[in-house]
């Protein structure tokens, strides 16, 4: 089953959606077709021995609209100058050098200018690769001297909003004076004479056609796209403005050469101004929605814009500057103060401070030495850092987190698939309301221009727009700020799953604590004191593996002890370990060490105090008598009690969830304010523990960040895994957090329900538009005395319910996380 993201285009309202919908499902081998419209993506899943792309174009373009595979926006065509060619062979011998390359779409060599002209699939070839091949053919590729590859997405878009705008001046350029000499004797201005309705009624009328014309030229996609929509029984918004405006223009040229005829009543009765006015106004909504679209994925754009462009790479002495496309991985790259580090890599040289903001959101800045990783597009701050790669171009991390957020942005949430199936159903009726009201008021007023009104208002009332847009442009921008606080929502269905939460179970290590043993209480006994017996118990334990070995011996590096040389060591499984350090037999163990070699051990009322603070305490025998104790524990991380205090605020139930015996889990518990604890758990029933609080009816978010965490995050209803644990958690989840940060769990759950507060708020205010404005638009208040509906303001209050649902979604970049304790 192969998975394919196609870019759609033409789309109006949500009803298209629908259409592109029905019309990929109906071939053979496509199980699923999602059209999300604020993103005019299409995700389809299909069996490639049944159905292939080409087919699916071929639908979407039946259905009436345009199709761009985004592999496509993966094609590169770059200009390399090449030095050493001297006939008409070595260009074709260049070429064929190249053709033989997986990727290559088109490549011709000119001899004259001693450039290639290279079109190349960039996901298949690189374009170091291409080189190498004008290399092997024996010549010399020189500094290409432009890449001429843009965005195309962005760039299409770019011109769509300059399109509309465009098209939109023109028709107001028209629409004003139209207006303007259609009212003006109404509200009793005055016309030149040549124009009056009185005088020249048939001048009156040849100057509003004349008028109209442009602005309905300028609005000729409503008719392209409406009238062949609705020819293909699948109406659209564009349907509605067509049928609307059409019929008040033709009414117009009806009008007309009824006064050409000398029945001048009809002066009176032209609907030329309406139709212009419509169009204008209807213009202006597309191009706000247009614009508003766009600024829901500025996130995306943010992050793209973040990646250098070149990349600063060492070879031998010299310091080559290259496009960021040919560096490879280990090349050795040259990164100075202020410049954004160019990919993801290992610094081998230098010391500096990294702003990683952009990625986790920590403001401070993290200090790199050599042997830190670097994450490509982050800030180098004061240093000059020497750097090798390690992940390029598709690998690195920025490039997966704009292609998570994308996917995101692409999915399409439940709720949004109602308000499409809605969506879809709406124009039809829209239209039969429209038919069945104008024929009820022809025959109550016995007026076909009254009825022609109310017919033209109740289309142009109805806009499904809003109804489509409510849900996906509130979840782009949601998805987007979350990416801005290194919240990565992988799929848009999580964040109508987190504001459903009502429990929330924790992995314990690595999660609420650090994961990583530190010493915390040394206790000597009389004779000793503290930082000799650390000295002593830490040069035991440089040969031992275990992990509270390695924490004493990293305490005793921090305070800068020397460390002396053991020999004769003994790890005893279990206990501890023996071993001579400076001639004295040092143990280090528990209680049961100590009684097997017949040492008196004391302070028991302070282990057993450490062991209610989750402590593992560990006696220390010198010479066979008792030296004190170190104390060693998994600290709790900084924010974790006040999340967890959050969470409880919220209503939210809390669950931890560990392999460790109940003793030490409880007291860890308490120390955090958990009150259920799932202890002595074995890796492999993680899982089943998450299945069993399902069973009870809870909707679980399971948050960990082992391997062993993997399958009981897939198992709950939402997983979010802490990006300080393994990839394969990260891959599990839901949502990844990449602050090792508990406090982002509640940031989560809390961008979640705002994202759903917004969706019910967009979609309540655009069922509000449509089931107020169509009755008044059909004239229900005039049958009780109350006032009609204007055609224009109709149009204009359609455009609004667009651009204000829009609106309503952007309010979400103004989420702020909760504030984050400093140590």
């Amino acid at each position: 089953m192969k998975k394919k993201v196609l870019s759609v285009t033409g789309m109006t309202c949500a009803s298209c959606a629908r259409a592109i919908e029905k019309s990929v499902s109906k071939i053979e081998g496509v199980t699923n077709a999602s059209v999300n419209f604020a993103t005019e993506k299409l995700i389809v899943e299909f069996d490639e021995s049944k159905a292939s792309i080409e087919k699916i174009k071929e639908a979407e373009e039946r259905a009436g609209y345009g199709v761009l595979d985004d592999g496509e926006e993966t094609i590169r065509e770059v200009s390399i100058p090449i030095s050493g060619m001297t006939c008409a062979s070595c260009a074709r011998a260049i070429e064929k050098s190249i053709s033989k390359l997986n990727g290559i779409r088109e490549v011709s060599v000119n001899l004259a200018s001693e450039k290639a002209r290279v079109v190349y699939d960039s996901s298949q070839v690189r374009l170091s690769e291409i080189k190498n091949a004008i290399i092997k053919a024996g010549y010399t590729p020189l500094e290409i001297e432009k890449t001429s590859y843009e965005d195309s997405h962005q760039e299409r878009k770019q011109k769509e909003i300059n399109s509309l705008f465009r098209r939109f001046i023109i028709a107001s350029i028209f629409a004003v004076p139209l207006l303007l000499i259609a009212m003006a004797h109404v509200v009793g201005l005055p016309l030149p004479e040549i124009i009056s309705p009185e005088k020249y009624p048939l001048n009156f009328a040849l100057v509003q056609a004349i008028l109209a014309v442009p602005v309905v030229i300028a609005g000729y996609k409503f008719y392209t796209v409406g009238f062949r929509r609705l020819f293909k029984f699948h109406p659209n918004m564009d349907s509605l403005i067509a049928v609307g405006t059409g019929a008040a223009f033709l009414y117009g040229l009806f009008a007309m050469y009824q006064i050409a005829k000398g029945n001048y009543q009809y002066a009176e009765e032209m609907y030329f101004e309406t139709a212009g006015v419509i169009i204008a106004l209807v213009l202006l909504g597309k191009y706000l929605e247009a614009v508003s679209k766009g600024k829901a994925s500025e996130a995306i754009k943010k992050l793209m814009g973040l990646a250098p462009k070149t990349a600063v790479v060492i070879q031998g002495d010299n310091e080559v500057v290259i496009p960021i496309e040919e560096v490879e991985v280990g090349d050795i790259l040259l990164v100075k103060p202020g410049e954004n580090i160019p990919v993801d890599g290992e610094v081998i040289e230098g010391r500096s401070f990294v702003d990683e903001s952009m990625l986790t959101g920590e403001s401070i800045p993290v200090e790199k030495t050599p042997g830190s990783k670097v994450i490509g597009a982050t800030i180098n701050k004061n240093g000059t850092l020497k750097i090798r790669a390690t992940k390029v171009g598709k690998d690195t991390v920025i490039a997966q987190i704009i292609k998570l957020v994308e996917d995101a942005q692409s999915s399409k949430a439940p709720i949004a698939r109602l308000a499409d199936v809605i969506s879809g159903y709406f124009v039809p009726v829209v239209i039969l309301i429209a038919v069945i009201s104008a024929i009820a008021w022809y025959f109550l007023s016995d007026s076909f221009t009254f009825a022609l009104r109310i017919f033209i208002t109740v289309l142009v009332i109805a806009c499904p727009c809003a109804l489509g847009l409510a849900t996906p442009t509130a979840v782009m921008v949601a998805t987007g700020k979350g990416a801005e606080h290194g919240i990565l929502i992988k799929r848009s269905e999580a964040l109508e799953t987190l504001h459903k939460v009502t429990t929330i179970v924790f992995d314990k290590t690595g999660t609420i604590t650090e994961g990583k043993p530190k010493v915390t209480d040394i206790i000597p006994a009389n004779g000793w004191e503290r930082e000799r017996l650390l000295q002593i118990v830490a040069s035991a334990e440089r040969l031992s593996e275990h992990p509270l070995g390695e924490a004493i011996v990293a305490a005793a590096k921090e305070k800068n002890l020397q460390l002396h040389e053991a020999s004769q060591f003994e790890a005893i499984s279990g206990h501890g370990i023996e071993a001579v350090v400076d001639g004295q037999k040092i143990l280090v163990g528990n209680e049961k060490l100590m009684q097997d070699k017949g040492v008196e051990i004391g302070f028991l009322l302070d282990v057993e105090k450490l062991s209610q603070q989750a402590k593992t305490p560990m006696f220390v025998a010198i010479n066979g008598k008792f030296a004190g104790i170190i104390a060693v524990s998994d600290l709790i991380k900084t924010n974790a009690k006040r999340a967890i205090e959050l969470l409880h605020n919220m209503g939210i139930e809390v669950v931890m969830i560990t392999g460790d015996n109940s003793k030490t889990a409880n007291a860890i518990a308490q120390l955090v304010g958990i009150e259920k604890v799932l202890a002595n758990v074995l890796p492999q029933d993680k899982a089943n523990k998450v299945k069993e609080l399902q069973k009870q009816g809870k909707k679980i978010a399971m948050v960990g960040d082992g391997i062993n965490d993997a399958p009981a995050l897939a198992q709950a209803d939402v997983g979010i895994a802490v990006a300080s644990g393994t990839d394969v958690a990260a891959e599990a989840a839901d949502v990844v957090l990449m602050k090792d940060d508990i406090l982002d769990v509640v940031n989560a759950i809390l961008l979640g329900k705002k994202t759903i507060q917004n969706i019910k708020q967009n979609l309540f205010w655009a069922f509000f538009y449509n089931t107020l404005g169509i009755p008044v638009a059909a004239g229900v208040l005039h049958i009780f005395g109350g006032p009609l509906l204007n055609p224009m303001i109709a149009a204009f209050a359609m455009a609004l319910s667009s651009v204000s649902v829009v609106s309503n979604a952007l309010r979400l970049k103004r989420f702020k996380p909760v504030k984050i304790i400093k140590n």
